[in-house]
C-alpha cells in the first residue's frame, strides 16, 4: 500500500541551514474532510523565504514547529475531492508543504489550465514569485519609460521576471547576478540591457559603467555589501522595493556605509510581502499568463529530482546555487 512522504522540520538551524536539520518520515495517506481536496503534488517550490519560517523568531508569518511538515507551495493533480468546484484529474497549486499528498480546504487551492502553460511554470513566472515580481515593479517601483531598473539575483525565479517585465514597460533593465554564464543568460536569453557578475570583483565600477545616467529603482533581492553598493548609485527621488535579503539570512546584518543616501536622495524604499494584498493576484497573474504563453517571458527552471533530495537543493538555493526557479519534481 502506497503511503506518503513528507520531510518534516527536525531542528532549527543555528546558522546556515543542514541537512540534519529535516527529516523525512512515512505516514498513511490522508483523507479529505468535508469541503476537502486530496492532492497529489507533481511539483515542490523552494524559496528564501522557507529560511526565516526555520527560525522560532518573531517574523510576517508563524515558524514551522519542530515535527512539523516543512511549508511550501506545491502543483499537483486532485485524486479526491469533497468540494463542488473541485474533480478528480484538475491540476492545482496550492500551500501543500514538502509532501507527496496533501489535504486542503478548497479556499486554499487554485485551479490551473496546464494545457498551454506547464505545471511547473505556475509555482514560477505565473506563480508566487511572477506576482512577486509585479507587485514590487509596477506597485513599488512604478518605474516610468527610460528608467532605469537594477535588479538583484537577476537570473532567479524573482528577478528574472522584474527585469522582463521592466523591459515590457519601457524602462532599461540591469541585473546583478553571480558568474558569467548566469549574467550571459541574463542579457542573452532575458533580453536585459545589461548584467554585472558580483563575483568579478569589480562591482561599483561595473555598476557606474552599466548606470551612467544612475539608479531609478531597485527591486532589491539580496542585500548585503550589494545593496550597499547600490544605495551609492541612486538617482534623487528614486524607488527600491526591498523583496529579500538572501545575503544575510544566515548570517549577521550587514553593516551598511551609504544609508545616507536614503536622506540625501529622499529615496522611498518599502518593504513588501506578496500575500499582503491579494486582490493584486488576479491582475498580476492575468498579464504574466499572457507574456509567457506569448514567449515575452522567458523563465528557466532548476530540478532536483525526488522528495529526498529537497533538503540539498533547498542548501544550495540559499548559496546561490540555482539557475531560475529551484523545484523538486515528486512525481516520475
Amino acid at each position: 500500500m502506497e503511503k506518503n512522504q513528507k520531510i518534516v522540520l527536525a531542528s532549527r538551524p543555528a546558522a546556515w541551514v543542514e541537512e540534519s536539520n529535516f527529516r523525512l518520515e512515512e505516514s498513511a495517506i490522508p483523507e479529505p474532510g468535508p469541503n476537502q481536496v486530496l492532492v497529489r503534488n507533481h511539483w515542490l517550490s523552494l524559496d528564501p523565504y522557507m529560511r526565516g519560517r526555520m527560525s522560532d523568531v518573531k517574523s510576517y508569518a508563524t515558524p514551522v514547529q519542530i515535527g512539523e511538515v516543512m511549508v511550501g507551495g506545491t502543483a499537483g493533480e486532485v485524486v479526491k475531492s469533497n468540494h463542488p468546484k473541485f474533480a478528480a484529474g484538475d491540476k492545482v497549486v496550492g500551500p501543500l508543504g514538502w509532501q507527496l499528498y496533501g489535504v486542503a480546504d478548497g479556499a486554499a487551492l487554485q485551479k490551473v489550465d496546464a494545457s498551454v502553460i506547464p505545471l511547473s511554470a505556475w509555482l514560477g513566472p505565473v506563480g508566487m514569485p511572477g506576482v512577486t515580481a509585479w507587485v514590487g515593479l509596477l506597485d513599488i517601483c512604478a518605474p516610468k519609460p527610460g528608467e532605469t531598473v537594477v535588479v538583484t539575483a537577476a537570473s532567479g525565479a524573482v528577478g528574472s521576471v522584474v527585469g522582463q517585465l521592466a523591459k515590457i514597460h519601457g524602462a532599461r533593465a540591469v541585473g546583478i547576478a553571480g558568474g558569467a554564464d548566469k549574467c550571459r543568460y541574463v542579457v542573452d536569453e532575458l533580453g536585459f540591457d545589461a548584467c554585472i557578475d558580483y563575483k568579478a570583483g569589480n562591482l561599483r565600477g561595473d555598476l557606474k559603467e552599466a548606470t551612467p545616467k544612475g539608479i531609478d529603482c531597485v527591486f532589491e533581492n539580496v542585500g548585503g555589501e550589494i545593496f550597499d553598493t547600490l544605495l551609492g548609485r541612486m538617482n534623487p527621488f528614486s524607488r527600491i522595493a526591498v523583496c529579500g535579503l538572501i545575503s544575510q539570512y544566515n548570517s549577521a546584518p550587514y553593516p551598511m556605509q551609504n544609508i545616507g543616501s536614503v536622506l540625501i536622495n529622499r529615496i522611498k524604499m518599502q518593504g513588501f510581502i506578496v500575500s499582503d494584498d491579494l486582490t493584486r493576484w488576479p491582475p498580476a497573474l492575468k498579464e504574466i499568463a499572457g507574456h509567457v504563453a506569448a514567449g515575452r517571458i522567458k523563465y528557466r527552471e532548476s530540478v532536483a529530482n525526488g522528495l529526498a533530495n529537497a533538503p540539498a537543493a533547498f542548501i544550495s538555493l540559499l548559496k546561490g546555487g540555482n539557475f531560475g526557479k529551484q523545484l523538486v519534481k515528486l512525481s516520475e
